[in-house]
């Protein structure tokens, strides 16, 4: 007998108690709260009752609210009207099990049973299939979690007890308040026919909801369904770096500042620069120009480099390295005939024989004059296309799909050539082709633009600590 209370509290712990406390703590596989700056999401269980909903649907719509209800199948079944209604002025409509019992008292078929039948019910009145399940008390089981992937869970941040008429709208408005910020998932309910509520109990909960609307209405707050609270939290959440990734790139961006002073680095433009350039020798293997002659090495040569943190600002707000690409060539654009001034105008630059650089952002760049070199493989090659590897996974937006994965395998630095002579006709001092050399870059930016729009060429990222 022992050993059968101790198998049935194992079995428990893992079908219903271990599972509904990670869910309602750590909101594992279950949405509980949003990372938004003025929304709020109501929501509402248990109905629709034919006495308390229609009332609540008039407040919401007063006040412009948008809502969630997660319905009891058996109480939506005769009201079909009232679900159309929800639809027509824009309402969530999520599962609330066919009848209000807890998934931990019924087997897993029984419970994918109750979710089919409030599901049919709700596609027979609007047409529509809900993705949405809230489990009566919030209460889940293991396979739960296995087996509803279709459905997105939604619990909640904020509960009050408000079907227990003894409460009071006054004291329900009084803890309601308390919780009036954004984020927050409200649970209400606008049916008491449901076992240990009071039936009269939404009548309290529609006093203390018209001072809640009112209030936040006043305050500048968002009412709406839990599919936008989602959206926006995703939105969200992609936006903010987590904390390893901004400390890698402070770190990396302290590096370029001690780059830039060791090696003397000058800045291209007054502000926001897009590049830095330094006076060097090239070392690389004899490359032929064309109408220049062979570049050897030792010869003069101006190397480029990417302002980085301009980079990992534009990388953090791109959504890939291909958008990362696109922004990043607009910018060479800009920059161009800003550094053509500054290399006419600096006496180091006398006798240079080309402008130099390495990046991954050499699809479309022989239109702008460049010539596109594969590195020679080597140690410097093969470090080089580590170092940008990680740099791209670093600064932008991880991608989970199959073709993100092609193109990060596909990132190959090249190294880019320009000769000094056709540098030196993107100047806007002392020539008369600026404005025709400005018409020709820009329409052959907005041609390789649209080329890797249409393309989404793997060959488009970021940079090294040169171009």
């Amino acid at each position: 007998m022992e050993n059968l209370l101790l198998g049935a509290l194992y079995f428990l712990t893992f079908y219903a108690f271990l599972p509904a406390f990670i869910s309602r703590t750590f909101g594992f596989r279950v949405f509980k709260k949003g990372r938004v700056e003025r929304e709020i999401a109501l929501t509402f269980d248990d109905g629709p009752d034919p006495e308390y909903t229609p009332k609540l649907l008039d407040l919401l719509a007063k006040y412009d609210a948008k809502a969630t209800f997660f319905v009891v199948g058996s109480h939506a079944e005769g009201q079909p009207e009232l679900l159309r209604r929800m639809k027509e002025e824009g309402h969530i409509i999520g599962i609330h099990n066919y009848v209000h019992k807890s998934n931990w008292l019924m087997r897993p078929k029984t419970v994918r049973k109750q979710i089919g039948l409030t599901c049919d019910v709700i596609r027979e009145a609007t047409g529509i299939r809900s993705g949405y399940y809230r489990p009566p008390w919030g209460i889940v089981n293991v396979f739960d979690f296995a087996r509803l992937g279709h459905y997105q869970i939604v619990l909640w941040s904020a509960l009050f007890g408000d079907w227990n008429v003894k409460l009071g709208a006054e004291k329900l408005k009084s803890r309601m308040m308390k919780k009036l910020r954004p984020g927050e998932v409200i649970l209400l309910h606008d049916c008491g026919r449901t076992p240990g509520a009071d039936p009269t109990a939404p009548a309290n909960m529609l006093l203390a909801l018209e001072a809640y609307l009112q209030e936040g209405t006043k305050r500048g707050y968002r009412f709406v369904g839990v599919d936008t609270m989602i959206k926006l939290t995703e939105d969200n959440k992609s936006k903010k770096q987590p904390w390893w990734k901004r400390t890698l790139i402070s770190a990396w961006l302290q590096y370029e500042r001690a780059f830039h002073f060791v090696f003397r680095l000058k800045q291209v433009g007054e502000e926001n620069p897009a590049f830095h350039y330094r006076i060097t020798k090239y070392n690389g293997q004899s490359v032929v120009l064309d109408g220049s002659g062979p570049l050897e090495k030792g010869d003069k040569i101006v190397e480029l480099h990417f302002d980085n943190r301009m980079l990992s600002s534009i990388a953090s707000n791109s959504k890939s390295p291909v958008a990362t690409g696109i922004k990043m060539l607009r910018e060479v654009e800009h920059a161009l005939p800003v550094l053509a001034d500054q290399l006419a105008e600096d006496p180091e630059a006398e006798n240079v024989r080309a402008v130099y650089g390495v990046t991954m952002i050499h699809r479309g760049a022989d239109r702008l004059g460049f010539h596109v070199f594969r590195l020679p493989d080597g140690l410097f090659a093969r470090s080089t296309r580590i170092y940008l590897r990680v740099l791209m996974r670093v600064l932008t937006k991880k991608q989970h799909n199959e073709r993100a994965s092609q193109r990060r395998s596909g990132i190959d630095p090249h190294m880019l050539l320009m000769p000094i002579n056709h540098m030196m006709t993107y100047a806007t001092r002392g020539t008369a082709l600026v404005h025709e050399s400005a018409r020709s870059l820009s329409d052959a930016v907005e041609r390789t633009i649209q080329a890797a729009v249409a393309e989404d060429p793997a060959h488009v990222g970021g940079s090294t600590s040169a171009i």
